[in-house]
């Protein structure tokens, strides 16, 4: 259930690839393009306060992308991104110069996107929002989705005029057939996650979530001493603990990576010390977080930065879907899907066993940060598991 990680290259210095793209100034590059983005505002970072009492915690700080960019996941910071980086390269390659984020509108830069196809695999979020992306700057998009994805989050991608693919089998299965089907028809894959050769797009997507975090550094009354983070295939949580790795350097705070148990590729791969394809047996409701193999650059920042990996079961996410639905009085109410209170479930596992709180040196004192990584993206599922809409979640806070 609790790793704690043993890796050799635990403590080492990140690569200088992964500190360029997600250190603090490209942080600051991706907050000044979504200066160009409507709709674009920053996240709040709420305060569970009588939720950290109960834990026996110092705080509890929850930064909620629920709100992001309409979207409601964080991310809609990373395929828009990466959609609209790209487009501006093409730009640049074929105007002999550099072409600034605010040329993005401009006739001749939306001529060149008109001939430029994306696509991707997705569980739903990230689909999203390549296919935002490539409506925003007015390039094609192909989105590719396995058979678990629900019809909610097929509409909810299609909606931004995307010509949708379905592909039998588990999110791995549809990476597979949209990176084939890319390297066919000549097609630009916006992946999410990497592989050997595959690595500067991927690392173009991690950099768009440094927004959040560069937000949640500003916003934090107090320094994490502690962190758990929900992964996939790992982009969200190397992100992070890139990012804060950088801007708090020795005084970085203890980071546990939480899988669901049924997806554990993380975990499996701290337990192994290599990467691991975990097998595909029952699927985990966790949607967004069933991913069977990480991230190859994911991997390589997290065996240096991530402190510990543990797994969570799907009752434990339900749980916290509820719980943060129905807060305790004074706390405020937070729409979380079915991966987005994650780590927060991992928290609770936690500060319920004396043996694990030792090992983590969680006590009174920590200052606990997690992420709300997405909203009800599916609100029939929504309602199905927390028996109340978003919509009547959200009205407790006003």
């Amino acid at each position: 259930m609790l790793l704690i990680n043993r890796h050799p290259d635990h403590g080492a210095k990140l690569e200088t690839i992964d500190a360029e793209t997600l250190g603090l100034e490209a942080a600051a590059e991706v907050e000044r393009f979504l200066k160009h983005r409507d709709g674009h505002r920053e996240t709040p970072l709420v305060s569970l306060d009588q939720l950290a009492r109960e834990l026996g915690v110092g705080s509890i700080q929850m930064k909620d992308e629920g709100h992001r960019l309409g979207l409601g996941s964080f991310k809609a910071l990373g395929g828009s991104y990466a959609v609209i980086r790209l487009v501006l390269e093409e730009a640049a390659r074929q105007f002999g110069r550099d072409v600034d984020v605010t040329e993005l509108l401009s006739p001749e830069v939306r001529a060149i996107a008109r001939r430029i196809t994306v696509s991707c695999a997705t569980d739903g979020n990230h689909g999203r929002s390549v296919a935002q992306g490539a409506q925003l700057v007015g390039a094609n998009c192909a989105i590719f989705v396995h058979s678990g994805v629900s019809n909610e989050r097929i509409a909810a991608i299609a909606r931004f005029g995307a010509q949708m693919i379905r592909v039998d089998g588990n999110y791995d299965d549809s990476v597979e057939e949209a990176t084939s089907a890319a390297q066919q028809n000549g097609w630009l894959t916006v992946s999410d996650t990497s592989w050997p050769g595959y690595e500067r797009i991927p690392g173009f997507v991690m950099q768009g979530y440094t927004a959040l975090l560069s937000e949640a550094v500003r916003q934090m009354p107090t320094r994490p001493t502690h962190v758990f983070i929900q992964a996939g295939v790992g982009g969200i949580a190397a992100a992070l603990a890139a990012y804060f790795s950088l801007a708090y350097g020795d005084e970085r705070p203890f980071l546990t990576v939480v899988d669901p148990s049924r997806a554990a590729c993380l975990y499996e791969t701290a337990k192994a010390g290599e990467i691991v394809k975990v097998d595909h047996a029952s699927s985990t409701m966790m949607a967004m977080l069933e991913c069977y193999e990480p991230s190859l650059v994911a991997w390589r920042i997290l065996s240096r930065v991530a402190d510990a990996f543990m797994t969570v079961e799907d009752e434990d996410a339900i749980d916290v879907m509820q719980r943060l639905a129905n807060p305790l009085p004074g706390d405020p109410a937070v729409v979380s899907g079915e991966s987005g209170g994650v780590g927060l479930a991992a928290l609770i596992k936690v500060a319920h066993d004396a043996e694990l709180r030792t090992k983590l040196k969680l006590g009174p004192d920590s200052c606990v940060f997690l992420i709300n990584t997405e909203g009800a993206t599916d609100p029939d599922v929504y309602k199905q598991l927390v028996g109340l809409t978003p919509e009547e979640v959200a009205s407790r806070n006003r």
